[in-house]
């Protein structure tokens, strides 16, 4: 399954357990395409590995966290007022509102060997 939205980074401890880290921000019209990539990814891991999520620490296989943040940019007009010798900041028009969804997956070096391969990560 390849992945356009989500780009994984990967870290391991020493006990052999690793970590996946992923961040994507979306404009309203490609907020579709992320959430669908993100619930590709949870249905795998429901599905593949149902029955053994929890803690690793409480002898689970793996667990996830998923978090979201809604933004809304505004322009500015910036000059620069060379007599004052300042910076001038002057609102404009405010954009539509971007998405980013965190993703954290966190497993056993089984899982995270499954998770790479089902998706395509080196």
């Amino acid at each position: 399954m390849n992945l356009n939205y989500l780009d994984f980074d990967f870290s391991e401890d020493a006990q052999g357990h690793g970590s996946f880290d992923a961040m994507a921000s979306a404009a309203p019209l490609q907020l579709p395409a992320l959430q669908a990539e993100v619930l590709r990814v949870l249905d795998w891991l429901h599905h593949d590995f149902a029955g053994s999520r929890g803690p690793l620490d409480e002898a689970g296989d793996w667990d996830y966290e998923l978090q979201g943040v809604q933004e809304v940019a505004t322009t500015l007009d910036v000059r620069y007022d060379e007599h004052a010798r300042r910076m001038l900041l002057q609102p404009g028009a405010t954009g539509a509102p971007r998405v980013t969804l965190s993703l954290t997956l966190s497993g056993t070096a089984d899982f995270c060997a499954a998770f790479r391969k089902a998706f395509g990560l080196a």
